[in-house]
């Protein structure tokens, strides 16, 4: 199968039908063999009913039903799950995003040779403050503490090899660093590509100016997971061993300030308790280190979301 197309998705039964339409023609005119896994998150309205409906007409299309809202992120992994495809394209359901973009995106995988590609929404219509503004931050930021040159991490428009989204595990809200993601895990090969941008059609926003926050952390999370997740006494050793030598010499000062120069009270300075924090804090890290090591960093129940209902055939 060439193409595996995953779509997550809450709440945009107005918009799928024209979406799974448009990807259809698209395929069609390119003579693509392909799959839609369309991934619904915990939608609240009549969304499921329609994929349902577009299954039935178009066996192409298949569909995963949560039977709570997950996110996104859970959405992609489980689309990541079922995958086939020699490609996976990623895309939102809102139809912000064109499928006119597919064929671009599968070569610059399939002829390129790139592991995973980025869409760059250049020009947008979204709101300057509460998006624009932000995003800009946001992506200046990532770009600093991960060194991979894109401009827009968070764009749902993506196309990965399968080997790639077999590879990655995407959980929390880690959907906008999967690029980070894949660097950690050995892809390198990270291109762009400028695509189009569309103004919503259907419904509205399903992102508040939260996710920037969360965004911030969960890049200090993978950031901290990346470099350290398999050897985390290299971190909190370290740590521990620098606070717990300076609060040793520390302690060693006061000592022999005591013993050769006959000083009292010395339990009374304030260097004395620098010295005994520094070294419980040194200890407590040293040892947080050690049971990191011997304790598994994935825990299997981590990515066991309920799906209440999967079409497939």
């Amino acid at each position: 199968m060439d193409i595996s197309v995953i779509v997550p998705l809450k709440n945009e039964e107005e918009s799928l039908p024209e979406l799974a339409a448009w990807i259809a023609r698209v395929m069609q005119e390119n003579n693509y063999s392909y799959e839609v896994w369309m991934v619904d998150d915990g939608s609240t309205d009549e969304s499921w009913e329609v994929i349902r409906q577009l299954s039935t007409e178009n066996r192409n299309i298949k569909g995963i039903k949560f039977q709570r809202n997950y996110g996104k992120s859970a959405a992609l992994n489980e689309g990541f799950r079922k995958a086939q495809g020699d490609v996976v394209i990623t895309m939102d359901a809102d139809l912000q995003d064109s499928p006119d973009e597919i064929p671009g995106l599968y070569k610059m995988i399939k002829e390129d040779g790139f592991d995973l590609v980025s869409g760059w929404k250049k020009v947008r219509y979204d709101n300057t403050l509460t998006k624009n503004i932000p995003s800009k931050l946001f992506n200046w930021a990532t770009v600093k503490m991960s060194g991979i040159q894109l401009h827009d991490f968070n764009c749902g428009l993506k196309s990965y090899k399968n080997k790639v989204v077999k590879t990655i595990e995407v959980y929390g809200e880690m959907h906008r660093y999967i690029p980070v993601i894949a660097k950690w895990s050995g892809f390198r090969k990270i291109g762009e590509k400028v695509v189009e941008h569309r103004k919503r059609k259907y419904g509205t926003t399903k992102f508040g100016l939260e996710r920037f926050v969360n965004g911030f952390l969960d890049l200090a999370s993978i950031t901290f997971v990346g470099r350290f997740g398999k050897r985390p006494m290299h971190f909190f050793g370290a740590l521990g061993t620098l606070f717990f030598f300076v609060g040793f010499l520390i302690a060693v000062y006061l000592s022999i300030e005591k013993i050769f120069y006959l000083q009292y009270k010395m339990t009374e300075r304030p260097i004395f308790f620098l010295a005994m924090l520094l070294l419980i804090i040194g200890s407590q890290l040293f040892l947080t280190g050690f049971l990191a090591e011997m304790m598994n960093r994935n825990a299997p129940e981590r990515n066991a979301y309920l799906v209440e209902e999967t079409l497939e055939r």
